[in-house]
């Protein structure tokens, strides 16, 4: 069984899909380095599946530009560069503060419930200095402002950007050092959707992603 890049098991999707997560994760990571050549048959004796699930997974990873099939030679990694992740915190800047905007104004009873609860649970980990349970409190909490925003695309985009720059991170050490800090820009970002305040949710969500692409050391 395949696992996520937070260990948790995937299922209910196709093996393709299950493999492109993996690959992808192995990518971003380092385990598969740019310039890397990937053959179908590789691929099938190291990760124990079929040429058709290979085949579509390639296809999802050229289509994320993670990886280059040149005709007559094969499929290369491309990776990730230290300019396509800055890059990609810039433009996750811009969309998550439209989507805390619409979240603030869209966002339902049980919706800001789920988010408090959030809150509460980054609150309880950061207490108990549990960097991994905090990081996974973490995305989830942004994922929960992305469902309330009530924009699929925006969604898609932004959930797309957040895997990519927690899994990229050039700096992983600065969690436990900023645990406390990270925490209190989580606290700026829910006291606007306390308050209803659309522009301070703004600030509050620009700040702290400002904040993470300088701990993770861009």
């Amino acid at each position: 069984m395949f696992k996520d890049t937070a260990g948790i098991k995937v299922t209910g999707l196709p093996l393709s899909s299950n493999l492109f997560i993996q690959l992808r994760s192995d990518i971003l990571q380092g385990k598969l380095k740019s310039g890397e050549k990937l053959t179908e048959q590789r691929i099938c004796d190291e990760y124990a599946v079929s040429r058709t699930p290979v085949r579509e997974a390639f296809r999802q990873l050229e289509l994320d530009g993670l990886i280059e099939t040149i005709p007559n030679r094969g499929a290369f990694v491309l990776g990730v560069t230290i300019e396509d992740i800055q890059d990609m915190y810039v433009l996750r800047k811009a969309y998550e503060a439209i989507a805390v905007r619409w979240a603030i104004e869209r966002i339902t009873k049980e919706e800001f419930e789920e988010l408090q609860e959030a809150y509460e649970f980054m609150e309880f980990y950061t207490m108990k200095k549990d960097m991994n349970k905090m990081l996974n409190i973490n995305m989830h909490f942004h994922e929960l402002i992305y469902n309330a925003a009530h924009n699929r695309m925006l969604k898609h985009v932004l959930s797309s950007y957040q895997f990519y720059t927690k899994q990229t991170k050039v700096n992983r050490a600065y969690v436990d050092q900023y645990l406390d800090e990270v925490l209190k820009e989580h606290k700026n970002i829910f006291d606007a959707f306390v308050s209803k305040d659309p522009d301070a949710g703004a600030e509050a969500i620009t700040v702290h992603l400002e904040n993470a692409k300088k701990r993770a050391g861009l």
